[in-house]
């Protein structure tokens, strides 16, 4: 399922590229909004949505869509997400031998009290 994906990710790239570069520039850009750019103008001004208009839209939505879940489904496998917690092994179990019952601590001596001169 994540490979088909990647698959039509990459396709949906492929056929966004030539439809964005393919269309013919608007003219109303940063440079018109300096002194001079009608009012019409001022913020794109309303134009005939195109044939290439219409699949610049399409395409970058089916994009977008994709990515989303292709990021979904990378972040739920089990794998390592790094180099690093892919080589850290777990510790080695510690072997604690229990002592016998029949052996008592043996008893401390109380330090004898400090001697003042």
């Amino acid at each position: 399922m994540f490979k088909f994906l990647l698959a039509m990710l990459i396709l949906d790239a492929l056929l966004l590229f030539p439809v964005v570069l393919l269309q013919a520039g608007k003219g109303g850009g940063l440079a018109a909004m300096g002194g001079g750019a009608s009012t019409d103008t001022f913020l794109g001004g309303r134009q005939a949505a195109t044939l290439l208009t219409t699949m610049s839209w399409w395409l970058g939505g089916i994009f977008l869509v994709l990515s989303l879940l292709l990021a979904g489904l990378s972040s739920r496998g089990g794998q390592a997400r790094s180099v690093l917690e892919g080589q850290i092994q777990a510790p080695a179990p510690v072997n604690v031998q229990p002592l016998p019952l029949d052996v008592e601590p043996a008893p401390t001596q109380p330090s004898p009290p400090p001697q003042n001169p």
